[in-house]
């Protein structure tokens, strides 16, 4: 590849618009959801998936369901998203909208696989 071709598409890969958000992932056998957020929800999903088909999520509980039950017994929904770059602090930013949703959802001990904030 040519230097030229090289550089416009490295412009283009920059101009290319990434979201950050929070999501839920969502047990349909027994309701349980766990919610995090994430800086680029681009293909979120797919590297979700393949932690969990490893047996490297995180989250045991959610990984423990996941090898139980499989695949199909899971959703995936991003629950909001902003465009990551009208945003400074980011992290901050991600931190306030997981916190939102955590309070809305409560997505901890029957009805949920997050840890309440005590226990993190």
């Amino acid at each position: 590849m040519d230097k030229n071709k090289r550089k416009e598409l490295q412009e283009e890969y920059k101009q290319i618009k990434t979201y950050m958000g929070v999501f839920q992932i969502a047990n349909q056998i027994n309701g349980k959801i766990y919610v995090d957020s994430y800086p680029n929800l681009k293909n979120k999903w797919l590297t979700l998936q393949m932690q969990l088909n490893m047996g490297r999520f995180a989250n045991s509980q959610l990984q423990k369901d996941w090898q139980e039950l499989g695949v199909e017994a899971f959703t995936y929904k991003v629950l909001e998203e902003k465009d990551a770059g009208e945003f400074i602090d980011k992290r901050w930013e991600l931190k306030q909208m997981k916190k939102k949703w955590l309070e809305k959802l409560q997505p901890y001990g029957d009805s949920g696989y997050n840890k309440p904030v005590n226990e993190m």
